[in-house]
């Protein structure tokens, strides 16, 4: 077995390479070699993993199998499972159908994408009732077999186009987590969104459709600030948002998906609504982090692409100052133009896309440019007023100035805590 990493050895952790020679491998580090993936029997690949270099397309054009870690853990699984993905909320669903399943008094492995590898269970000798796995787009790409019970699909806008040649196959990757799904299974739609409001799947595979309003085919919708759940032959289910902590009616669609995994599955409705009354969200979403002298601050450094930054933006009726910036997707920032009419007073960009994002804002919202997250975050503050909020809302990926959205993240919260004790 052998390891390849792009990447020069005195770049990754200490004593990585004894660890890989304790497991009997390889590593090839500062370069992939065209050779060691002609080799190869099969190739897994990280999803960071672009798959448009050279090594990678003479191994796929040699015959040689790739596949990434999803798929092959999921060969190892025979645990019911379900698979979350869509461009926004995959983590927040996860998170919430994984603490319905715990409060059922079952055992879940919850991890993919959101943190744990999902190779990581399969390796493991723990037995769990269900394993829930956020999925990406990336994953996706290289799977084979991959089939969960139950796939749920929130929503889908444009991302990531910088590693995709366009929105139609960024879209084609996501709906891959259905594609090998069959009898007994079930797929969870967005009805609201319209791509997925149209998808057609197999007749073989149960599908089940969630929207705010109640409509025809829709089997679970917000009603006087009530999800409610009507599955086949089964009781309506309804389930009171009243103490329901997380803003924005993105979350309400997000609680819509996982009420109604949850129902399809089995899981209590007390168990539902114990899950909605108590979950507290997830760090680096609408995360409030403190209010100096009126003013409020909210890392939202999760908010990776436009259309999470826009769902960030309207889920605010205060005055806004808007932090944004990093490294540019390859997305069109007029939504977010438009969505900041109205309720942004003043942006700050910073990172490489800063002048991409100040040319679609000129003239339309005032801005000011920082050289690093500490400036923006002193800038948000000298500018807003009692009554504002700062919100950072990146609409960019954070690999220009940060190893990922939780670097970011905990740099934001840094800076205004030393505004606190400044």
């Amino acid at each position: 077995m052998s390891l390849s990493e792009i990447r020069p050895e005195s770049d990754l952790e200490p004593g990585i390479r004894s660890e890989v020679q304790r497991l009997g491998a390889i590593l090839e580090t500062g370069g992939h070699r065209k050779k060691t993936f002609l080799d190869a029997e099969m190739i897994i690949l990280s999803p960071g993993v672009r798959h448009d270099m050279e090594p990678l397309g003479a191994a796929i054009r040699s015959g040689i199998p790739v596949i990434g870690e999803l798929e092959l853990a999921s060969r190892m699984i025979d645990t019911p499972m379900i698979g979350v993905t869509g461009t926004n909320g995959k983590s927040t669903v996860t998170s919430l159908v994984g603490s319905m399943i715990e409060n059922a008094g079952l055992e879940v492995f919850v991890g993919g994408n959101i943190g744990t590898p999902l190779i990581a269970y399969a390796a493991s000798e723990r037995k769990v009732d269900y394993v829930v796995v956020e999925v990406s787009s990336f994953q996706l790409d290289t799977i084979d077999t991959f089939s969960p019970f139950v796939s749920v699909i929130l929503n889908i806008s444009p991302d990531h186009l910088d590693r995709y040649p366009d929105y139609e196959a960024y879209v084609e990757s996501k709906l891959r987590i259905f594609s090998n799904q069959g009898p007994g299974q079930y797929v969870i739609l967005n009805d609201d969104d319209k791509i997925l409001s149209s998808v057609e799947i197999s007749s073989e595979v149960s599908l089940l459709r969630f929207g705010i309003e109640e409509k025809k085919g829709r089997q679970a919708f917000l009603e006087n600030r009530e999800i409610t759940v009507c599955l086949e032959r089964a009781e309506a289910k309804r389930f009171s948002t009243e103490v329901f902590s997380l803003p924005g009616m993105f979350n309400l669609e997000n609680l819509l998906a996982a009420a109604l995994c949850g129902m399809t599955i089995g899981i209590d409705s007390s168990a539902i609504q114990k899950t909605v009354d108590e979950f507290r969200g997830l760090p680096n979403r609408l995360e409030c982090v403190a209010e100096i002298d009126g003013v409020v601050f909210y890392n939202d450094s999760k908010a990776t692409n436009v259309d999470a930054a826009v769902r960030a933006i309207t889920s605010f009726k205060r005055p806004l100052i808007l932090l944004a910036g990093g490294r540019h997707k390859g997305a069109d920032y007029g939504p977010l133009v438009s969505a900041a009419r109205g309720r942004v007073k003043k942006a700050i960009f910073l990172g490489e896309a800063k002048d991409l994002l100040a040319s679609s804002f000129k003239g339309a919202i005032p801005f000011f440019m920082a050289k690093d997250m500490d400036e923006a975050v002193s800038i948000s503050f000298s500018i807003a007023k009692s009554g504002d909020a700062v919100l950072l809302a990146p609409a960019c990926s954070s690999f220009d100035m940060f190893s990922d959205y939780s670097e970011r993240g905990r740099v934001f919260k840094a800076a205004v805590e030393r505004l606190i004790h400044d």
